[in-house]
C-alpha cells in the first residue's frame, strides 16, 4: 500500500505544515525562534510511541485484559555529529489496570518484534530498549 503526505513551507523560518489525510500537522526546527510544532526527529519518537501503544492496547484487549490506561514515554538520545540521528531510544510503557504481567510482557514483545512497523524501521539505526510499569487498581 502506498501513502502520500504533503509537506509545505509556510514561508516563515523553518515552519512547515504537513497534510496527512484529513489532519494537518505543524512542524518547525528547534532553531526557529517562533517554533510552531515539533521537529521531524521528535515526530519519529511520537510515531514509535503511537505505533507500539496502539499495538499493545489492541493485543491486551484481544487477550481480554482490563486495560484502563496506557501512556507510552519515549526518550531519544542523538549523536553530536550530523546527521544527528537517534542512537538510543528508551520506551517506557505506563499501564493501568488489574493486568496479568505475563500478558503485558507478551503484548509488548509482539509489538516490538512483529507488529510495530516504526520500530522495524528504526531498529537498524538505533538501540531500542523498553520497560513497563503497571499501576493496579485499589483492592
Amino acid at each position: 500500500m502506498a501513502q502520500t503526505v504533503d509537506v509545505t513551507w509556510t514561508g516563515q523560518g523553518t515552519q512547515f505544515e504537513a497534510q496527512v489525510g484529513e489532519a494537518t500537522v505543524s512542524l518547525s526546527s528547534d532553531l526557529d525562534e517562533q517554533k510552531t510544532g515539533p521537529c521531524p526527529m521528535d515526530l519519529l519518537l511520537v510515531a514509535l510511541g503511537g505505533c507500539t501503544g496502539m499495538d499493545v492496547a489492541t493485543l491486551l484487549k484481544k487477550m481480554r485484559q482490563p486495560l484502563k490506561g496506557l501512556r507510552v514515554e519515549v526518550r531519544g538520545v542523538d549523536r553530536d555529529e550530523d546527521p544527528q540521528i537517534w542512537t538510543d531510544i528508551e520506551v517506557v510503557y505506563h499501564l493501568e489496570g488489574d493486568l496479568n504481567e505475563a500478558k503485558v510482557r507478551r503484548a509488548i514483545e509482539l509489538s516490538e518484534s512483529t507488529y510495530c512497523c516504526v520500530e522495524g524501521m528504526l531498529k537498524g539505526a538505533a538501540r531500542i530498549t523498553s520497560s513497563y510499569e503497571i499501576e493496579r487498581g485499589q483492592t
